[in-house]
């Protein structure tokens, strides 16, 4: 265990214990650092852990503080009832445009957006590297990495997976525009129009859309807020279907945040391996975790190259950069030669300058930076939310990423809360979008990766006041 977890695990019994009450201030990082004989940055990572387990919150100028933890807090939703198991077309491209074209508007408050505050990286330190890299570069690099991509950033990568448990040759790392590229990469690899795929309910609406552009039906499965997709129903769907592909978010799972364990990761690894049928793992959010270490993907148990592992520094690192990967198992050529033949490669300078940053050092540092922000921000949102929101509504308490999913009462369509708040300069993004059904229209997606103020406060009285007035 290391220095910073000792130090929150007695600061958390003291908390537990009641020798530290609600509203308690904690020792300022400079006091704590002296009379603990640790670091200040020890002290910091150990307040990191400690908000972000929901025990300590940080007050602007003012220093950390004990939360009354009997303050109420909103129950989590559950996914009552499910997709009745049979395949659907998809045609959701229209809602989601219109909805993320809501968002991009610097005067709109982008609850609906789905990327962090571009301020949250960075991006002088990338710029630098890019500099640099790009001065050294060897021109003969533009043409012999063009597919599967950089070498040293390929190298770092596996690097990252190696850090992880996980022992991935760089051989099958094909650098992408993007996790979406690869995605998309791994899906054409596998599927042809006209096949099924099984996906999650409610699902990444970039996989609706990519099934959609290929001409494939989805086999919905219901997933659960906290824990993830349902075993059973996904047995169901392989005994009735014959699926091509499985596409699934094992970690912080966009829409809802949820969380398999390791042991439904693994069986869900096994139960596909046994109808041989390939899957899609997104892990975006990986990195993005607020406990003591990071969870492991599904490729940790694959035995046989069926687990394409696909993820991006654009969520924790870049997000300007398009940079991305597959870690596509036995499928690496075939992925690789549609990368060949579609977009050949992805930028060569923002390669080289990803590279650079990566074996100069600091990505941990700022990835526990950005942890910090992420759970404090959550922290915020679902207060305002317990503040501003009718009773009745449901929240979930992601471990990691930055999504809140909200289930509203009554009979709410998110589909008119969320014209009405845009028209107010608030995005948000709604349930149906998140489902080749357009079922949820009751629920809502929050994001919480952008910096929480006076504005961000007033836009969820705004909502709250929406949702109150249409139940």
């Amino acid at each position: 265990m290391k220095r910073y977890e000792v130090l929150a695990d007695e600061i958390a019994q003291s908390i537990h214990s009641g020798v530290m009450k609600p509203g308690d201030r904690l020792p300022s990082v400079r006091q704590a650092s002296a009379n603990r004989a640790v670091s200040p940055s020890t002290v910091f990572e150990a307040y990191y852990l400690l908000e972000a387990r929901g025990l300590i919150r940080a007050r602007e100028r003012s220093g950390y503080y004990v939360i009354d933890r009997a303050k109420p807090l909103l129950p989590e939703p559950e996914i009552s009832s499910g997709p009745d198991g049979g395949s659907t077309s998809v045609d959701v491209s229209n809602l989601v445009f219109e909805v993320l074209e809501s968002a991009r508007a610097r005067d709109v408050v982008p609850f609906g957006s789905a990327f962090p505050s571009p301020l949250l990286f960075p991006l002088q330190r990338l710029a630098r590297s890019m500099a640099s890299s790009v001065r050294a570069m060897d021109p003969w690099n533009t043409v012999d990495d063009l597919t599967p991509g950089n070498a040293g950033l390929r190298r770092q990568v596996a690097l990252r997976y190696l850090a992880d448990g996980l022992h991935v040759h760089t051989d099958e790392i094909v650098i992408t525009n993007g996790a979406l590229e690869a995605l998309n990469l791994c899906l054409e690899a596998v599927a042809r129009p006209g096949d099924c795929v099984i996906i999650e309910s409610p699902t990444f609406y970039a996989a609706l859309q990519a099934l959609e552009r290929i001409g494939l039906s989805a086999i919905e499965v219901p997933t659960h807020p906290r824990e993830g997709i349902d075993l059973d129903a996904l047995a169901l769907a392989l005994e009735r279907h014959q699926p091509k592909a499985c596409w699934l978010m094992t970690n912080f799972q966009n829409p809802l945040g949820s969380l398999m364990s390791d042991e439904k990761k693994k069986a869900v690894v096994e139960m596909l391996a046994a109808h041989e049928v390939p899957l899609i793992e997104d892990d975006v959010y990986g990195e993005l975790y607020f406990g003591s270490k990071r969870p492991v993907s599904a490729k940790a148990f694959d035995t046989r190259g069926m687990v394409m592992h696909c993820s991006s520094f654009s969520k924790s690192l870049a997000p300007g950069y398009r940079i991305g990967w597959a870690a596509a198992g036995k499928f690496t050529r075939d992925v690789s030669r549609l990368k060949l033949t579609t977009t050949l490669s992805a930028s060569a300078p923002a390669q080289a300058a990803l590279a650079d940053y990566l074996e100069k050092g600091g990505y941990d540092k700022h990835l526990r930076q950005l942890r910090h922000v992420l759970a404090a921000q959550q922290s915020a949102m679902i207060q305002a939310v317990v503040r501003h929101f009718p009773r009745g509504t449901k929240a979930t308490r992601p471990a990691g990423g930055y999504f809140l999913w909200i289930e509203l009462p009554g009979n709410v369509n998110t589909l008119q809360i969320h014209r009405q708040a845009l028209s107010l300069g608030i995005s948000i993004a709604p349930g149906p979008m998140f489902s080749a059904r357009r079922a949820f229209t009751n629920c809502l997606r929050l994001n919480y990766g952008h910096p929480w103020d006076a504005r961000a406060e007033a836009a969820i009285t705004t909502l709250g006041q929406l949702v109150s007035a249409s139940i």
